[in-house]
């Protein structure tokens, strides 16, 4: 018989990073889950991926335990460091401050494709471009 699922928590936690302070030792406490356990499997399973926020999804069962689904990255996270900016204009449509490819639009459009509500590759690009051009940053070619 299939465990009974008792919440499913979700956060954004840096690749590698996974530690019990805020957020994810409050997140977790509450719900009886053992932090530690979760801090040593996620930065074991996102080795390599230092630096980028994850978002992650963790499942939370009746006896405590727990599984997680670690997701792509934001797509405005991989903009940002295709662009090589710290943070997003602050007055989008009006401020530019970066610029990316259209091939480097793809890469990230190929990367995120899985967690996008498209499955067609040019709507996706789309979705990317538009994105960019929220944070201020123009697309050429």
């Amino acid at each position: 018989m299939a465990k009974k699922i008792t919440a499913q928590i979700k956060l954004h936690v840096p690749g590698a990073q996974a530690n019990p302070a805020p957020p994810v030792g409050p997140a977790l406490g509450q719900h009886g889950v053992n932090i530690m356990m979760f801090c040593k499997q996620f930065n074991e399973q996102t080795k390599g991926k230092e630096g980028l926020i994850l978002p992650v999804v963790i499942s939370v069962y009746e006896d405590r335990t727990f599984t997680f689904i670690i997701k792509t990255p934001p797509s405005s996270v991989l903009l940002k460091r295709a662009a090589n900016l710290a943070k997003a204009s602050g007055q989008s449509g009006k401020e530019i401050i970066g610029k990316v490819t259209h091939k480097q639009v793809e890469e990230i459009a190929k990367q995120t494709l899985a967690d996008l509500n498209t499955s067609d590759m040019t709507q996706a690009i789309k979705v990317i471009e538009g994105t960019a051009r929220s944070m201020g940053i123009v697309v050429e070619g």
